[in-house]
């Protein structure tokens, strides 16, 4: 009997590298003449997958997340794992700003990209398992198309492929 081969789809992110981010974009911020005097602080809440971004005004805050997305570029993070939230009215006249981390990939996502799969005619299987598609199939020249299909797909979420064997 032929061989099944096999890898999971998963949108991941390292926390560790996303704490390092935060903590090169603060002592940048303190640095640069013009945001310096902002106290603008960056919390990260590794719970609920989120940062906290307080600012004195627009121009500051816009500034720090710009500094804060270099940040995770330079640290092999996608800036598709960040969803903006609005900037809102902080207390003292400052202003916040939420950034969601998309980490797993939702039960919406998945099932868009076994339908990808579906309709891509490979001749491999995709099932959802939790928070990833696991894709398995014979041929590992399937798989390999696979894996760049979703590589290259338009998806607002970051994706990479483990276990493959």
């Amino acid at each position: 009997m032929a061989q099944n081969h096999s890898f999971d789809v998963v949108s991941e992110i390292d926390f560790q590298e996303v704490d390092n981010a935060i903590n090169q974009a603060e002592k940048e911020i303190q640095q640069r003449y013009d945001i310096k005097d902002s106290n603008t602080t960056l919390e990260l809440n590794k719970k609920d997958k989120y940062i906290q971004i307080n600012s004195k005004d627009d121009y500051s805050l816009k500034a720090s997340v710009d500094i804060l997305q270099s940040k995770f570029i330079k640290r092999g993070i996608s800036l598709k794992a960040m969803k903006l939230g609005e900037v809102e009215p902080a207390s003292g006249g400052r202003v916040k700003q939420k950034i969601d981390l998309q980490s797993g990939i939702s039960k919406e996502n998945a099932k868009l990209i076994v339908k990808m799969i579906k309709d891509s005619k490979v001749k491999v299987n995709a099932q959802i398992m939790d928070e990833q598609v696991r894709v398995t199939g014979p041929k590992l020249d399937d798989l390999q198309s696979v894996i760049a299909m979703v590589k290259n797909a338009d998806l607002d979420f970051p994706t990479q492929f483990t276990n493959y064997k």
